[in-house]
């Protein structure tokens, strides 16, 4: 029976980076596929990236209790993490890899108590976040400015993680994560 890793990070923390990096590490992670409405991009295939569903087939789910968290983040685009999908991998013995917002961190970690451990990536500080975000290039300054907001926001919830890794210097945090999910998985 495998366990559960999961990541929350205000945008522009790191996050990806360090668990792209963990799942090079032999740990037998495996990403959880999380459900999505939105339509298939490029060659990305049903219950490989992601479980798409209709708008309406992620309400009923949704009422049916069905989602371990979800969110709408604009009017019928909706992401979640369906309970069956999480058991499935568990049970074939995989330590199930989550990349979510604070909120749904909190409610897998209620789920699973202490089968799950949760890390909180935090930037060094809210200007540091702010210099990332520019510096992809990616953005427009009120999308990074809303991102910077909701980042004050996110790391409010940092204290309700198992782990905070503060990402000051990616090779000390690839290598503090890596030294708390293997200690973890040990266990």
């Amino acid at each position: 029976m495998g366990k559960l890793i999961i990541f929350s990070a205000p945008s522009g923390s790191g996050k990806s980076t360090i668990i792209n990096y963990l799942l090079t590490q032999n740990l037998n992670l495996a990403f959880s596929i999380s459900a999505t409405s939105r339509p298939p991009r490029g060659t990305e295939r049903d219950g490989v990236e992601y479980f798409f569903l209709s708008p309406e087939e992620f309400r009923r789910r949704i009422a049916e209790g069905e989602f371990l968290e979800y969110e709408e983040v604009y009017h019928d685009r909706f992401y979640g993490t369906l309970k069956s999908q999480v058991e499935k991998q568990l049970a074939a013995g995989q330590n199930v890899v989550f990349d979510v917002d604070v909120v749904g961190g909190c409610n897998i970690k209620k789920v699973y108590g202490n089968r799950a451990l949760s890390v909180f990536i935090r930037p060094p500080s809210v200007e540091e976040l702010r210099k990332r975000l520019v510096g992809r290039g990616t953005d427009t300054p009120e999308v990074i400015e809303d991102r910077v907001a909701k980042a004050a926001y996110e790391m409010s919830f940092a204290p309700k993680f198992d782990k905070i890794i503060v990402n000051d210097d990616l090779e000390t945090a690839k290598a503090e994560a890596l030294e708390a999910i293997t200690r973890f998985l040990k266990v």
